[in-house]
């Protein structure tokens, strides 16, 4: 019994240590990648329908991560609280706002795009930058209706003078968040998303075979990376609820609790490369924008930058004038003035008549 209870513990070590690096990594890399997108599509795209989706999904992405920095430092104190009741409960409230978000505007940019595919004509008289900003404004104001609840009920728990984030409900009332988080934040916007992307796959059988092909992988990537990434998530949930009066289940649930997090929060790491950088226009802008940055890294400061930018412009008009002035001189004299002279003849016909 002892040396099974030494296997599980270190086991729940191992595990929390590649849970900690995993939540590291993926603070970093959301965090750049979606503010990344938040600047593109912000501040160097042009407004529109699918600007707006990325903006919005971007910034839901981007504060989903950047909150993951309070699980990282309660993971690595054996989820001990640190931080109060306050940060407890924005927590909880920030991060469930921003993943219903995240999963409401996916779903959202896969009608989108099935109905841009199936009735184009609609979609070009009725899809306007003002209504997905109002479309928008409701996902967010849904998502945050709907992250209440949990918000209401987490708070600090104490147990032997240790402190956790956690939720404050009877067993039923955490059965009916759970029911309505999985309905809500997996099944309905799935099925949506899915039956969207078929739709559009069966409009794809039309384009041309590579085009063809392209269009499959990333409809199957989109596809496989929302299940995979939240489908672990909710079933673990319900596991743990299952595992209130049974060891052996509250041993999985504690080993394997936070992977199915990590992969949860993974989700918004791949929404950039998935639903953004595959956009032709994104990535041109991206370039431009990085080219300008690195020219700015790579002078000595910013007016340096400037001057040298400006002298190189000057000097090569100035060179360009010179060699101008040097074909000049190695043309014949008589025949540079004799092309003059027609030139005036020319225009003194042309004024006469």
């Amino acid at each position: 019994m002892g040396t099974g209870q030494s296997t599980l513990e270190s086991a729940s070590t191992y595990i929390q240590r590649a849970a900690i690096i995993m939540y590291c990594l993926i603070f970093i890399v959301g965090t750049l990648g979606n503010a990344l997108v938040i600047y593109v599509t912000g501040f160097k795209m042009k407004k529109t329908v699918n600007s707006i989706w990325f903006l919005n999904l971007a910034i839901a992405d981007f504060l989903f991560t950047a909150f993951l920095i309070f699980s990282i430092i309660s993971l690595s104190q054996s989820h001990q609280w640190p931080f109060g009741q306050f940060v407890c409960k924005l927590n909880s409230f920030v991060s469930l706002v921003n993943m219903f978000a995240s999963i409401f505007t996916l779903t959202a940019i896969s009608l989108d795009r099935c109905l841009s595919i199936w009735v184009v004509v609609w979609a070009q008289n009725k899809r306007t930058v003002c209504k997905a900003r109002l479309i928008c404004a409701g996902i967010w104001v849904t998502a945050a209706i709907c992250s209440t609840p949990y918000a209401t009920f987490r708070t600090v728990l104490g147990d032997n003078g240790t402190y956790y984030c956690g939720y404050s409900m009877t067993h039923e009332q955490k059965w009916s968040l759970h029911i309505f988080r999985f309905l809500m934040g997996f099944v309905i916007p799935f099925l949506v998303i899915v039956i969207s992307y078929v739709a559009i796959g069966i409009r794809a059988m039309r384009m041309q075979r590579t085009r063809r092909r392209r269009s499959r992988r990333i409809i199957f990537s989109i596809i496989f990376a929302f299940f995979i990434c939240w489908l672990p998530f909710h079933v673990f949930n319900f596991i743990e609820l299952k595992a209130v009066n049974n060891p052996d289940l509250r041993n999985i649930v504690r080993i394997m609790g936070p992977l199915t997090v990590s992969l949860a929060f993974l989700n918004s790491c791949l929404n950039p490369i998935l639903y953004v950088f595959m956009c032709e226009e994104f990535t041109k802008k991206l370039r431009q924008s990085i080219c300008f940055v690195l020219e700015s890294a790579l002078a000595e400061d910013h007016v340096s930058f400037i001057v040298t930018h400006s002298m190189s412009s000057t000097f090569s008009r100035i060179s360009r004038k010179s060699d101008a002035a040097t074909t000049l001189e190695k043309l014949n004299p008589a025949a540079f003035e004799s092309c003059t002279e027609s030139k005036v003849v020319i225009t003194e016909k042309t004024l006469s008549t």
